[in-house]
């Protein structure tokens, strides 16, 4: 029973549940509920593939987030963000690893690019979401990292 007296639902047990299957060399984790409940809320400015006109889906993520990071001059490309993508979370925004260094250090990498909530927060960029989980948050922070660090989005092949 939680230290606060209250029983556990069973939703609460649901949420904790998790289905996982691997993928490569990223195992993901479908929240049977959806992940974002945790999250930071959303400024009503913050940019989605919605607001910035592009479809709800990964094609649209990735146009939202290549406009965000034009004004912001982040450079890479569709195809070096939709490279890692697929790597990194086989397209899934809601992708959690819960079983390499990070996940055993209590800081699971998650989203789209598998970015762990230190550099998400580190190089988040203004005007898009706080949620990780949010897909042009994460690739637009993703990328500005990997600009940082690599140059480009373009120039990694591999877990970063």
């Amino acid at each position: 029973m939680p230290a606060n007296g209250q029983r556990r639902t069973r939703t609460a047990r649901l949420v904790r549940t998790l289905a996982v299957a691997g993928t490569g060399a990223t195992v993901l984790a479908l929240p049977l509920m959806g992940a974002t409940t945790a999250s930071a809320a959303t400024p009503a400015s913050a940019k989605t593939a919605a607001t910035v006109g592009y479809p709800n889906n990964l094609d649209g993520w990735i146009r939202a987030s290549l406009a965000v990071m034009a004004e912001k001059k982040i450079p890479g490309t569709y195809n070096g963000i939709y490279r890692n993508v697929m790597r990194e979370s086989s397209g899934n925004p809601l992708a959690i690893n819960l079983w390499d260094s990070n996940a055993a250090k209590g800081i699971p990498s998650k989203g789209l690019l598998q970015v762990i909530d230190p550099t998400f927060k580190a190089y988040h960029v203004a005007g898009t979401s706080y949620d990780i989980y949010d897909p042009v948050a994460n690739i637009t922070a993703a990328c500005n990292y990997a600009a940082a660090r690599y140059g480009s989005i373009d120039n990694v092949f591999g877990a970063y």
